[in-house]
């Protein structure tokens, strides 16, 4: 047998557009794989010149998906700039609607993405193997399914006028103040939706019971760390502190979100328009790390909430209190966040403050030329940095978005499933899907990352040694 090369065109069940190729050698077996993403992402650039309190509503349209997070990410970069320091229910009817942001958006990925591998099975027909196959499957779970992003996309429109693109957060706070009626509305199904939320980690838990070895191996490696920590080492998804975490768990460093660039650089391969960042102190490939809701599970030391809590004391376990390393545990990680969400929302629509109409704070005369935000985004950590003028108009952007630090990532996890079960010359699809399952545990967000220009699609190509095209596949 000759060398081959299969490319996996699109990849699946993910937002935005890349293709796999897998370079084969004479044997069948996969020497290297590459995850390419090929959109390019021109905001940071379009951007300029424009006035910076524009941003919260212009850096959202990167996505329809998390657009919450980019409108919080941009609004806490303005409050710097403006040097406004939000008021106390400001903060917590941000943090409210980033809430459902996480619930929305993760409630969205295991059901709708993630869910069919698990509950269909890989090698299920991929015309069932889908959201309508977990339809057909378990009509009642995908009920629940829908109303968990039901219920966290009504959060955003309850404070942000729309349920995608909300116009809310402004520099110094936000611009509406919660009503009692919608308060009570929400507060009303928090315990529904938990019970799905708890559904789905019971899923979850019985599907590794059975496949504990696969779950453990696949896409399974060692890595740093990174995410926000609060005051205590606890989860924290609206503020914080940056922390880092090698394999082992030792805490490396922890810095201020604003001093990124002392800690963190981006390399560029010619292979991908998506950046590769790495710790800069480590250097490349040292320094290459996860961020998302395993890395965030993998470098806090508690979570404030107690179901989630007690989840998150469980998930520690897998390991021995060590780092989990197995990229299917994302969707695990992912879970217990969503727990958290809903009970983070029942807490901050306890608090007095959520009603109150003290919402914008006001900057003294004269900005700040520079500004930084970060926010944990259901993907992983989301920085936004600006710089503007003495006029406050832009003149260099930089955005460094959780699919990006995630980079290094899903190529090693593409790489070591395809060495895993890919073997030619015959290539099941079933051994395809697990691939680009591979990717989807880090649940990529590729117009964020880079930002779509035109038709990129994903293709899985097979090439002989003498670079023949032998086969390829598109989808």
């Amino acid at each position: 047998m000759t060398a081959q090369k299969i490319t996996i065109e699109p990849v699946t069940r993910i937002e935005g557009h890349a293709r796999i190729t897998l370079h084969l050698n004479a044997s069948g077996d996969v020497e290297r794989s590459y995850l390419h993403v090929d959109e390019f992402r021109g905001l940071e650039k379009f951007s300029e010149g424009r006035p910076y309190f524009e941003m919260p509503q212009i850096t959202q349209r990167i996505c329809g998906i998390c657009p919450v997070s980019h409108h919080l990410a941009s609004a806490k970069t303005c409050d710097t700039i403006w040097g406004a320091t939000p008021t106390r229910p400001a903060v917590l009817l941000r943090e409210l609607m980033h809430m459902g942001q996480f619930v929305q958006s993760h409630g969205m990925h295991f059901f709708y993405l993630a869910g069919p591998d698990l509950v269909l099975g890989f090698d299920a027909d991929p015309a069932v193997r889908n959201v309508f196959g977990i339809i057909a499957a378990n009509p009642a779970l995908a009920l629940k399914a829908v109303g968990l992003r039901r219920f966290g996309q009504q959060i955003i429109e309850r404070l942000g006028g729309k349920r995608v693109h909300p116009n809310f957060a402004v520099p110094g706070g936000v611009n509406t103040p919660l009503s009692s009626k919608d308060r009570d509305t929400i507060a009303a199904e928090i315990e529904t939706q938990l019970g799905a939320a708890m559904e789905g980690v019971s899923l979850l838990a019985g599907w590794i019971d059975k496949n504990r070895d696969l779950a453990l191996s696949f896409a399974s490696f060692p890595s740093n760390y990174l995410g926000l920590v609060d005051a205590k080492g606890g989860l924290s998804l609206y503020d914080g502190q940056i922390r880092v975490c090698g394999p082992s768990g030792e805490r490396i460093d922890q810095f201020k979100p604003e001093d990124y660039l002392l800690h963190v650089a981006e390399r560029v391969e010619p292979w991908s328009f998506l950046k590769f960042p790495y710790y800069r102190k480590q250097g490349w490939p040292l320094g290459a790390y996860r961020v998302g809701p395993l890395g965030r599970l993998n470098v806090i030391d508690r979570i404030g909430t107690s179901l989630a809590n007690e989840e998150f004391r469980r998930f520690r376990q897998l390991n021995n209190g060590r780092p989990v390393e197995g990229s299917l545990f994302y969707h695990y990680a992912r879970l217990i966040e969503l727990i958290y969400a809903l009970e983070r929302i029942e807490q901050l629509l306890s608090e007095p403050d959520i009603l109150s109409t003290d919402i914008r704070a006001y900057g003294p005369s004269g900005l700040r030329l520079h500004g930084v935000g970060v926010i944990e985004a259901p993907r992983g950590t989301l920085v936004h940095d600006y710089h503007v003028d003495p006029n406050g108009l832009l003149t260099r952007i930089n955005l460094i978005v959780a699919t990006g630090h995630n980079n290094w990532a899903m190529n090693q996890a593409v790489d070591r499933v395809a060495k895993a079960f890919v073997h030619g010359p015959a290539v099941p699809e079933g051994m395809l899907n697990r691939v680009e399952a591979a990717v989807r545990c880090y649940d990529p967000c590729l117009s964020c990352s880079t930002h779509a220009v035109g038709r990129m699609p994903l293709e899985l190509t097979m090439v002989g040694p003498d670079g023949a095209v032998l086969a390829r596949v598109v989808r």
